[in-house]
């Protein structure tokens, strides 16, 4: 699909709020353009990204909300720490938790980067692996500046790709 057949095929549906995700958005050479049009038609824009990729270029009106990879993912070698330079108050960073030690990872990262300060910081266990009590249990015992979030997609859709 073109960004004009997108931009037709979200007017459609006459919201306001429109979240741009799914796998890497920002892998696809019409991202960018894309997230421009739906600003520039009055919408409220949201990116989930990975954070693997520069997100230097992203629309300043596009609230970005970028993962930072736990070492429980297998993926935190993939971080790209230099975008923490390019989020903003509205700008949110999302950590999925799988354990303890990611917990404990995730607090450094927090502290190390001063996220809390930056943008708005998110702990979301991981459905399989992480009881959602516990992780709320050690953010309120720690009395950290984050939200607790879970993946409320795999609660409406299970974890099935393509939803």
């Amino acid at each position: 699909m073109t960004v004009a057949e997108i931009g037709n095929k979200v007017a459609a549906y006459q919201i306001a709020y429109v979240t741009v995700t799914g796998g890497e958005p920002l892998a696809q050479p019409g991202c960018l353009p894309l997230l421009v049009r739906l600003c520039d038609d009055g919408y409220r824009v949201s990116l989930e990204t990975s954070g693997a990729l520069d997100i230097s270029g992203v629309d300043h009106r596009v609230v970005k909300v970028m993962d930072l990879k736990t070492p429980g993912s297998g993926e935190v070698d993939r971080n790209r720490y230099g975008n923490i330079d390019h989020l903003r108050s509205q700008d949110q960073v999302k950590f999925v938790i799988c354990d303890e030690r990611d917990y404990q990872w995730s607090k450094d990262q927090v502290q190390r980067y001063e996220l809390a300060k930056r943008c708005g910081v998110l702990f979301s266990p991981m459905e399989d692996t992480l009881p959602a009590a516990w992780l709320a249990e050690w953010i309120l015992r720690d009395r950290l500046p984050v939200r607790f979030q879970i993946q409320l997609h795999k609660y409406l859709w299970g974890n099935v790709i393509g939803r």
